[in-house]
């Protein structure tokens, strides 16, 4: 339990340090809850609601997990043949000679080298496979396709294929305000405001869950598609989406990545997966703060929540991102 504790002091510490309003610690061991935390309020408003199992966290950029699955779906059905086709074949209507040797897998790896301007005009930064970028013209690139090859949203396959059997019904993009969304801060000294979208195709970053749900995400993960005493998707989904997918990198500091999750291979000095983390883990974050951390060799699932944009500020970003997943690694090393 002391342990425990530690973790929850680190999360506390950090919301203090960054003036998050709001934070929640849960996990996960043999898919059992061990520790359930909330801390703040939806909002530094006086009137804010207090945090609660409830409360519901934007994840931002946590849900290319979510968009990783439906790729990893669409790969097990057949309808994208290989990651390693070229993206010129699914993307006719962008500039051939821009896309060149892309391919899919660079596109779900940040490792496409693609980048866009205000205006919406693409350009490339370097050449596919040379190195490892986070932008968000492939994320929408493989929203796009996705939705295209299913002839829905990807929220809506994940509605009927996981939502539903799982229960979880309190993962949602939202595109209306209610009284349980916490609230998203940018300037501590100023009231938070709603992050929504205006539609749930999965193509803008209002996906809203609970700690609980995050939590069970990444479990549902950690057991490889079974819950609920059955085989609710096949594991090869699964396996594709959390394996490392990633070309091999000159550089080998670089990031390594499955389906969008950052996967631990070699401990790599640019990765956001402390080194002292067990290869095979996998973890997602946003910049809000949120973070799933999955560690398979200690059946371990950690769901952590903040709601401050720019929560880990930019000079410290990787090394509060490696030491939560360090801690994590030695609370539950044997």
């Amino acid at each position: 339990m002391k342990k425990l504790e530690k973790l929850i002091g680190w999360v506390e510490d950090i919301k203090e340090k960054n003036k998050s309003s709001a934070s929640s610690l849960y996990i996960l061991k043999d898919s059992k809850v061990i520790l359930e935390h909330y801390s703040g309020y939806h909002s530094n408003s006086t009137e804010a609601a207090p945090i609660n199992s409830s409360s519901l966290f934007n994840v931002a950029s946590a849900r290319k997990s979510y968009l990783g699955l439906a790729v990893a779906y669409a790969l097990y059905e057949g309808k994208i043949k290989s990651l390693d086709d070229y993206a010129i074949e699914y993307f006719e209507e962008i500039d051939e000679q821009l896309l060149g040797k892309t391919t899919l897998r660079h596109l779900v790896t940040h490792s496409h080298g693609l980048h866009e301007k205000n205006d919406g005009t693409i350009f490339r930064e370097f050449e596919p496979g040379n190195g490892w970028a986070y932008r968000g013209i492939n994320v929408l690139m493989i929203t796009w396709l996705v939705n295209r090859l299913f002839n829905k949203s990807f929220p809506e396959l994940l509605n009927e294929r996981v939502f539903l059997p799982l229960g979880l019904s309190k993962t949602v993009w939202q595109t209306t305000e209610n009284e349980a969304l916490v609230k998203e801060i940018i300037n501590p000294d100023e009231d938070g405001s709603y992050k929504l979208g205006s539609s749930n195709n999965g193509t803008e970053s209002n996906l809203h869950t609970t700690a609980s749900e995050f939590a069970q995400w990444g479990n549902f993960h950690l057991n490889k598609g079974f819950a609920n005493g059955k085989q609710i998707i096949p594991k090869e989904v699964i396996e594709t989406a959390t394996q490392i997918q990633s070309p091999i990198f000159k550089n080998i500091n670089l990031p390594q990545n499955g389906l969008f999750w950052y996967v631990q291979g070699n401990p790599a000095d640019y990765s956001e997966i402390g080194e002292r983390v067990p290869k095979g883990s996998y973890q997602i974050l946003g910049i809000t703060g949120p973070t799933l951390l999955v560690i398979p060799e200690y059946n371990v699932v950690v769901a952590k929540m903040y709601n401050k944009r720019y929560n880990y500020g930019d000079d410290n970003y990787l090394y509060y991102l490696r030491e939560f997943s360090n801690l994590v690694a030695d609370t539950f090393r044997e």
